[in-house]
């Protein structure tokens, strides 16, 4: 196959800096765009072209599609710090998705990819595993809701899109959710907590092979990036301490599920398996020590997570 010019929109950040780093390696010509909201200066590979701005911006978003004019597009890009900043969260997903399409269309791009929360379903789904057929019910979190927003934009189109509904993506450049948040506290000696819930945590290499097969034209329309198992969130506390080489077991404090937590979300990959084949799905074993040495040699960005956490106790647990 001829090399292909790729834009990633957030390419400093964990999926865009993995993929990006594939395509260059196999001598595609990336451009990556990032305003450094979460991304991070450090995961950009050398070879990559940037544009250092914000997709909100569709003057910048125009601009960078005219100079460039990508076959490819791959919208890693998105908002989600602050649960409570709706202002963002829409200038981001909803109006910074709005114009990236909007730039594949006017510049025929020949593939777009987009990435979308499992959160689209809600928090308490119909069925276990989802199906693809399950209705989108979003309005969880801002996140959710323009994340959701940005995909149906896509679904109208008329682009050939692959969208990619994710289970819980971790590893090296991670800065959300349970495995940073894990390290840090560890790391300072505080002492943890684990619900009782349990998630289909994923190694964010083995979601950017996949993207590079679909950016080649491998499937069509949406599908769940899941290994169809799930795990109790413990056994990911547990692989953070055994990675991390602590003397003692820190005993997490066990806390029972929330009225609006959901136990798991689990989504059904059967479609993805069937379109993509055989996907090797990396063990927590194998990629959070590499989490772990990353996390010490960049430090941990934030503790971030889509929705809101519960206050702490004042002892600080």
């Amino acid at each position: 196959m001829s090399s292909m010019k790729v834009l990633i929109t957030g390419a400093a950040g964990q999926v865009g800096s993995h993929v990006a780093e594939l395509m260059l390696a196999r001598g595609d010509t990336v451009l990556g765009l990032d305003n450094f909201a979460t991304g991070r200066p450090e995961h950009l590979p050398a070879a990559c072209r940037f544009a250092e701005g914000s997709i909100a911006d569709r003057d910048f978003v125009l601009q960078a599609f005219e100079n460039f004019r990508p076959d490819v597009v791959i919208h890693t890009a998105a908002s989600y710090k602050d649960p409570e900043d709706w202002y963002s969260d829409a200038l981001t997903n909803v109006v910074g998705g709005a114009n990236v399409i909007q730039a594949s269309k006017a510049m025929k791009v020949s593939r777009f990819i987009y990435f979308q929360t499992a959160l689209c379903y809600g928090v308490k789904p119909d069925e276990q595993p989802i199906t693809l057929s399950h209705p989108k019910n979003p309005a969880n979190s801002s996140y959710a809701i323009s994340k959701t927003a940005a995909e149906d934009y896509l679904e109208i189109s008329g682009l050939d899109f692959v969208t990619f509904r994710l289970a819980n993506v971790i590893g090296p450049r991670n800065v959300s959710g349970p495995l940073p948040i894990f390290f840090s506290r560890l790391r300072d000696g505080k002492r943890c907590f684990v619900t009782e819930a349990r998630r289909d945590f994923v190694y964010a290499g083995d979601l950017a092979r996949t993207v590079v097969r679909a950016a080649d034209g491998t499937g069509h329309g949406t599908y769940h990036f899941s290994s169809g198992k799930d795990i109790a969130i413990r056994e990911l506390y547990d692989a953070v301490v055994e990675g991390m080489k602590l003397n003692d077991y820190p005993e997490p404090d066990v806390r029972p599920l929330g009225p609006d937590d959901a136990a798991t979300i689990l989504l059904d990959p059967s479609r993805t398996f069937e379109d993509f084949g055989e996907i090797r799905f990396t063990p927590l074993s194998e990629f959070v020590p590499r989490a772990i040495d990353y996390y010490r040699s960049y430090g941990v960005l934030g503790e971030y997570t889509h929705l809101k956490l519960k206050p702490e106790t004042p002892n600080g647990r």
